[in-house]
């Protein structure tokens, strides 16, 4: 039996009933499929799909979020094939939907993330689970603190040599909002290179370094500190601000305490 739903794109896919031979083509999609309870009917994931580590070990690899590789997949044989907008290259993805069914999710904050979860609920048969995965996300967000108080100016960083930051119309530019911060950086669009001027002249309260993908570590907060003598640079964890599956329900906490920075 078949059933034929729409994804966030409005495009319609006709896929299994009950999906049991399922590809992941974004981490944060497959840690949620893993959490909906599913083991054996996820037969592929990318090299980037980590969590949960004991689980996708096991699992075959098709390559890359750009580069995945088609002739993996079709060996494969899915029955269903999620992917993402941003995060899959467009003519790869093409390929595959002359084959298989594919669902991509197109992502730009919260509500849009929640829309995803339960949609993928219902179509691996996990309504449920995908409803209480929801619940926890919706109860950690509600909870963080307001304040009247101006934002706190801060600037994203996802890249070095160049610099690259998130800027408006991304996911992680709506978690930092709800967050309680404000983003410098927010007049522009997307993921754009920027200059040490540029940050310079912005002068954030906070330089944020991401831990992906670009893997900023400790050693490279003195390099913005000269640039920015008087902000704050933390090292933050990037899979709290932009993987927007099942491991939102931990990013609120985070940002709640981030948000208690003095």
């Amino acid at each position: 039996m078949t059933k034929t739903v729409k994804d966030q794109m409005n495009q319609e896919v006709k896929l299994p009933v009950s999906p049991k031979r399922i590809v992941s083509l974004v981490p944060s999609q497959t840690e949620l499929l893993f959490a909906l309870g599913l083991r054996e009917e996820i037969v592929g994931v990318t090299i980037y799909c980590i969590h949960p580590a004991e689980e996708t070990k096991h699992k075959t690899k098709v390559g890359g979020t750009k580069n995945f590789d088609v002739e993996v997949i079709k060996r494969l044989n899915p029955d269903l094939i999620i992917g993402n907008k941003e995060e899959n290259e467009e003519k790869g993805i093409n390929t595959l939907k002359k084959s298989f069914p594919v669902w991509m999710s197109d992502i730009f904050n919260l509500e849009d993330a929640v829309d995803m979860i339960l949609r993928i609920g219902v179509l691996v048969g996990k309504e449920s689970e995908s409803e209480s995965i929801v619940l926890n996300i919706q109860r950690g967000f509600s909870a963080l603190p307001t304040t009247k108080l101006p934002p706190k100016k801060v600037a994203y960083f996802i890249w070095r040599k160049p610099y690259m930051v998130a800027a408006s119309g991304t996911f992680i530019d709506d978690m930092l909002k709800r967050a309680g911060f404000q983003n410098v950086f927010g007049s522009l669009s997307r993921y754009p290179e920027i200059s040490a001027e540029q940050l310079r002249e912005a002068q954030p309260d906070y330089i944020f370094l991401s831990s992906e993908p670009y893997p900023f570590k400790e050693k490279h907060l003195q390099e913005f500190q000269n640039i920015c003598p008087d902000a704050a640079i933390l090292v933050v964890d990037g899979e709290l601000f932009s993987w927007y599956g099942s491991r939102l329900q931990a990013s609120a906490a985070y940002f709640s305490k981030l948000g208690q920075l003095g």
